[in-house]
């Protein structure tokens, strides 16, 4: 049956005090953090660097940067173009000759259709060039988990889980093999596609938390070593980092519905970027050993409607002062992707698995298994679509 409109209409009515409650109540808080980020500009910087340090654990954030561009905890870009060819051109200058590199991944994960336990993991990653003549590389590679890699039967840990982990790993391998490659390479940037603070792991088990916290550790220590520039981009991101820092510095109320790029956006314009911030997030980060404080953050203005992304990238990248430089390749393919970067955006699309892809993979599974004499017996569901295509 179809969902009974007249029926939700009649719900949200009955509790619509609570939603007008809530939202009362964020907006009230909103206007007291928004007024604490007038500390974060220049004027504010020694008074809120005397309160920071006076502040020894949960602190959320502190500063890398210098305030002294900063207003409202925001650096204006300044730029604008009057149509998208000048923004092209502006685009071309900076990323010309600057190689561009993004991994992602897709699964097929176990299902109700095989009596045996496999899945398929396959990541696709794309290179950019960035030269006028061209040239870019786009390429796959897949996996098959057995039981045994599923750890089938075995109580606690979901099948599914261990598909997103084998996932995770090529995903960050195939980045580290990349970066070691292009070692001390100036005009390169790889992009990671989601946060280099594994706090989504904090609900896991201890073995499924390393296993995260290793892989990142893998990824930070490479580009610190190799000096290959890194970026993980997250396009919403409900991080509080900044939120925490002003409420710890200006003991503000307690609020979990106020996240840092809600906070920023309203002094936000396309391009503009926070000052550079050190995260100090308590959890998870206690586990990554020597990159414990290696993780710095910004905020950036993306899409001129839609909340600032949030990018993620080693200290190193501070320290050698390309912070600057590297934003402007990351801005560039924000351009280019017309809001999400072009080249996180085709490796999705290189990576991706079709439904056609999913019967295709079962097809060969079958014969495969009838091939090797496997006791390998598909739904009678799952044969009747195989034999039709």
């Amino acid at each position: 049956m179809t969902l009974k409109l007249s029926q939700i209409q009649e719900i949200l009515n009955t509790k619509r005090a609570e939603f007008t409650a809530f939202s009362q109540e964020t907006r009230q808080l909103l206007q007291q953090y928004r007024h604490a980020l007038t500390h974060i500009s220049a004027q504010g910087e020694p008074d809120l660097l005397k309160r920071l340090e006076a502040i020894s654990t949960d602190r959320g954030a502190s500063l890398l940067e210098s305030l002294g561009k900063a207003n409202h905890g925001v650096i204006p870009f300044k730029l604008t173009w009057q149509n998208r060819e000048q923004s092209l051109s502006w685009v071309r200058d900076r990323l010309t000759g600057i190689t561009t590199f993004a991994v992602d991944g897709s699964q097929i994960y176990p299902g109700k259709d095989l009596s045996i336990p496999v899945a398929l993991v396959q990541i696709g990653w794309f290179e950019n060039l960035h030269l006028p003549t061209g040239g870019y590389e786009k390429d796959v590679m897949v996996d098959i988990l057995t039981p045994r890699d599923l750890q089938a039967g075995h109580s606690g840990e979901p099948v599914d889980r261990r598909v997103n982990m084998r996932r995770f790993q090529l995903e960050t391998q195939r980045l580290v093999e990349y970066m070691q490659a292009h070692a001390h390479a100036e005009d390169c940037l790889v992009f990671l596609d989601g946060s280099l603070v594994a706090t989504f792991a904090e609900a896991f088990d201890a073995k499924g938390r390393q296993f995260y916290v290793e892989c990142l550790l893998d990824l930070l220590r490479t580009s610190e070593a190799c000096r290959v520039p890194l970026i993980a981009y997250i396009d919403t991101s409900y991080a509080q980092d900044l939120t925490v820092m002003l409420r710890s510095v200006f003991e503000l109320p307690e609020s979990n519905s106020i996240h840092d790029a809600q906070l920023l956006n309203k002094f936000m314009e396309w391009g503009d970027r926070t000052p550079v911030f050190l995260c100090e997030r308590t959890g998870i980060l206690e586990d990554y050993r020597e990159q414990r404080h290696q993780i710095a953050f910004t905020y950036l203005k993306t899409t001129r409607e839609g909340l600032p992304a949030r990018l993620e990238m080693p200290v190193w990248m501070v320290e050698a002062n390309i912070i600057d430089r590297v934003l402007d390749w990351v801005r560039g393919e924000v351009i280019i992707g017309s809001g999400y970067p072009y080249v996180i955006e085709t490796a999705d699309q290189t990576a991706v698995l079709q439904a056609d892809d999913r019967q295709a993979f079962y097809r060969i599974l079958q014969d495969w298994a009838e091939n090797q004499g496997l006791d390998l017996r598909f739904s009678r569901k799952m044969v009747s679509k195989v034999r039709r295509r």
